[in-house]
């Protein structure tokens, strides 16, 4: 397995499950799950003459994407990153510490209008919601999911839904009795909000990699959530600082807000009373 799948008694008791593990996609090579996906996508693109990529990402697609490409160190690739006006400081600290030749980080007022035009100018996109060739690395995840023993749901925080769908188009075409469910922020909600809708507070979220309003995949994906037998979630701040809290107090972990998002589903689901037949994964994916 790639990243490790860690079961944590303590805290599952506290939540009220039965059994609990996280699977440890922070722990990615590439820093989080997108490590999976942007470098299957740029070596199949590469494969088919592009040298010219570009990513309209704050946050673990954009450091994937830099990763790989210093990691190919060839000169004759290259990555354009558009990041906006707001990017919180410290992420935009890590995408600048991959800048050189081959890389920049470009702080634009549209960043994805920005990335766009790029792409119609001849950039190859790195854009996952748009793109099925972002659904075929998130397989390797499918697969260490599927082996563990008794898994019965997984928890995953969405903001396009690509890896969600992957998931449960893995799940579905096997057969496997694996409930998909996501978790969206009381600022981002549009997937969730085709399973139920949310009718709280519309509060900026402090999990801020949770962007994707246009929700492209979301009617492919809200039948499929649906045919797995999970769910939708929306967290709200207070939720997902409480989360934090209890993780860190049960397993001396430190996980980001984005990462809290699994955790805030499988606790409301226990709250609603929602039927899952066997072990509960959070998916820790990183910052």
């Amino acid at each position: 397995m790639i990243t490790p799948i860690e079961k944590y008694p303590e805290l599952a008791k506290v939540i009220g499950l039965t059994s609990l593990s996280l699977k440890r996609e922070d722990l990615h090579p590439y820093g989080s799950h997108k490590g999976r996906s942007i470098p299957v996508m740029i070596d199949h693109y590469m494969s088919t003459g592009a040298k010219e990529f570009v990513i309209s990402s704050s946050g673990n697609a954009a450091l994937a994407a830099a990763m790989h490409i210093k990691f190919l160190n060839d000169p004759s690739y290259n990555l354009d990153i558009f990041v906006g006006n707001h990017i919180a400081p410290h992420k935009l600290d890590k995408l600048k510490a991959f800048e050189n030749d081959n890389i920049r980080v470009l702080i634009k007022e549209r960043p994805l209008q920005a990335a766009t035009l790029a792409a119609q100018e001849g950039a190859t996109s790195l854009r996952q919601s748009t793109d099925d060739e972002a659904l075929v690395g998130y397989e390797s995840l499918a697969r260490e999911l599927s082996q563990i023993e008794g898994v019965g749901a997984i928890f995953i925080g969405t903001s396009s839904g690509t890896t969600a769908q992957a998931l449960a188009s893995y799940f579905i075409a096997n057969r496997l009795p694996i409930q998909v469910h996501i978790v969206q922020t009381s600022s981002c909600h549009p997937i969730a909000d085709g399973i139920e809708t949310y009718d709280g507070e519309n509060d900026d979220s402090i999990a801020d990699a949770i962007v994707d309003r246009t929700a492209m995949r979301k009617n492919t994906l809200v039948p499929m959530i649906e045919k797995t037998g999970g769910n939708a979630w929306v967290a709200t701040n207070e939720e997902i600082e409480t989360a934090i809290d209890l993780v860190k107090d049960n397993t001396g972990l430190d996980i980001s807000t984005n990462s809290a998002l699994s955790v805030v589903g499988a606790m409301q689901s226990i709250y609603r009373g929602w039927e899952i037949g066997g072990e509960v994964v959070c998916i820790i994916c990183g910052d």
